[in-house]
């Protein structure tokens, strides 16, 4: 079973039996499903459960009195109910509910929206931006230019497919597929007619030129004195979406600058602005833009800052304040060709990323402007505390951080010390609760510091580990490599000189078979790597 989230609710078999049975719940998150892109309820089995109670049964004619109650309460939702048995042997039902074609509603006039793990009402203004972006045939899949396939460009088709087949993230089934039919399994065409999305793809520049919102990007350099230096505007449509990221980037030299920081005796040269960043920041505006509305992509370059503004607002359900956490896909069948082409993530909105690039870095965390006709992401120039760069990759080399501990690590390093409201603000959560999952291993290492509790916690990492580097805790995996293995050991006798084979057995990581340990170290000290002093029991290690 999958956790709870966009797609997956979970509900006791009790919320839909008898005088128990909770139907205004049921139906809320029926219409929220149906609003967004579909998902499934488990019913009968609990939150926090994987599988149904043992032997749980159900009655064979709920099913149907499940569809009842759903179409009685809902308009334009279709909910397909099944009775299915886990590997335990208990039975649950797994409650289907299609993405709706029109908006769906309560039959009292209520709307829902599936965000993250929550079914959250949409009122006033919403109601009708929700019916704006709700349309039975989306945009991508139109054909209202009646474009014939053959007048596709050959060249961008050519070089589509090459590129999809060429992909590891493309099934062999599909590779394998004609060009016809893999321009139609991406909805490219249909009917043999180019769709919108055809057009933008593998289009001819007239016929780019025709979709009213074909993206335009401008980008303008600002001085100190906020006066434009600097103009680049990519306006006749010659180029797919795919091709406006690369060529983005080769033409603006800026975006390649870089500057040097102090490293000891030396100097080290770190990009102005990092590629990935970029990149990611040019996806999302190409792949989440309403290709409905009009309104060019602007890169604003100040001495100090990117900005990136796109034209119409965020998705229905995204905010500024969780971004980290959402995914909504605005243009779906655009979202997976940039996906299989593996120019973005398919899942998430691509934030994660570009924070945890940024915050590893030492720079900012990007800030995010919405308004009722644009969106403006901004991110920093400088890297305000450069000692964190060699902290990050030397925490990552030690303990093989995950994407939110980098994240994480990231925040903390930038600050003297953070609270529990501070942070989870800060990582967009609902509240100091749900850190646990962020911070829980880089506790265990003590890598991550606290002082006060309960409420009055405040998280830090010691400003001299920052500075020197010199990680004392767990610094290995349990089936970690030979050649890994034997560094930790030097590593550890570095720091520990005159250590016993035990005590740098519990430092690295007691979960390692002792018999492993000895064989690596009697081929370091016969390799010369370490030198041992004393006898049996009371052998002591140190670097030579």
């Amino acid at each position: 079973m999958s956790l709870e989230g966009r797609l997956l609710d979970k509900k006791s078999l009790r919320a839909v039996s008898g005088r128990t049975a909770d139907w205004d719940e049921l139906v809320k998150d029926c219409v929220a499903f149906a609003n967004a892109s579909g998902g499934r309820l488990l019913i009968g089995i609990e939150d926090d459960d994987e599988e149904p109670p043992v032997g749980q049964t159900v009655p064979p004619a709920l099913p149907d009195t499940l569809a009842r109650k759903i179409t009685e309460r809902t308009v334009n939702v279709m909910a397909l109910p099944q009775i299915k048995k886990a590997l335990n042997g208990g039975e649950y039902i797994e409650l289907q509910v299609p993405r709706a074609n029109a908006v769906a509603s309560t039959s009292s006039g209520r709307y829902f929206l599936r965000v993250a793990d929550q079914s959250k009402p949409v009122t006033g203004d919403d109601v009708m931006r929700l019916a704006n972006e709700r349309t039975a045939s989306p945009w991508e899949t139109q054909a209202a230019l009646q474009v014939p396939v053959s007048e596709a460009d050959p060249d961008k088709t050519e070089s589509l497919i090459q590129a999809l087949r060429a992909s590891d993230r493309v099934k062999p089934s599909v590779k394998e597929k004609s060009t016809a039919e893999i321009l139609a399994h991406y909805l490219l065409t249909r009917d043999g007619l180019l769709t919108n999305l055809g057009i933008l793809c593998v289009g001819k520049q007239v016929h780019r030129a025709q979709l009213a919102s074909a993206p335009v990007i401008q980008f303008i350099k600002y001085d100190q004195h906020g006066q434009k230096v600097n103009k680049i505007t990519w306006d006749d449509h010659s180029l797919s979406p795919m091709e406006l990221v690369e060529a983005v980037w080769r033409d603006v030299s800026d975006f390649r600058e870089r500057y040097e920081l102090p490293d000891g005796l030396y100097r080290q040269h770190v990009p102005a602005f990092d590629e990935i960043v970029v990149r990611e920041l040019l996806v999302n505006a190409l792949v989440h833009r309403p290709y409905t509305q009009r309104g060019d992509i602007f890169l604003n370059l100040h001495p100090d800052q990117l900005e990136v503004v796109n034209p119409g607002p965020l998705p229905m359900g995204v905010t500024p304040g969780n971004i980290l956490h959402t995914t909504i896909r605005r243009n779906e069948h655009l979202a997976r060709l940039f996906h299989d082409l593996k120019l973005m993530e398919r899942e998430g909105s691509g934030f994660d990323k570009i924070y945890e690039v940024l915050l590893s870095q030492g720079r900012p965390a990007p800030t995010l402007l919405e308004e009722h006709d644009r969106v403006q992401v901004s991110i920093r120039r400088r890297i305000l505390k450069p000692e964190v760069i060699d902290f990050i990759a030397k925490a990552d080399q030690q303990y093989q951080l995950t994407q939110r501990e980098r994240i994480t690590l990231g925040l903390l390093a930038q600050h003297e010390a953070m609270t529990a409201r501070e942070l989870a603000s800060a990582l967009e959560l609902p509240s100091g609760g749900e850190l646990a999952l962020w911070l829980k291993r880089p506790l265990d290492w003590k890598i991550v510091q606290t002082r006060g509790r309960t409420q009055s916690t405040r998280y830090y990492i010691d400003p001299q580990l920052l500075k020197g580097l010199e990680f004392i805790g767990d610094t290995t995996l349990k089936r970690i490599e030979p050649h890994r293995l034997l560094a930790l050991i030097e590593e550890d006798v570095g720091h520990y000189r005159g250590t016993k084979i035990g005590q740098i057995h519990e430092r690295i990581g007691p979960e390692i078979p002792r018999s492993r340990l000895k064989r690596a170290m009697k081929q370091l000290v016969e390799e010369r790597r370490l030198v041992t002093e004393g006898k049996g029991s009371g052998t002591r290690y140190s670097l030579p």
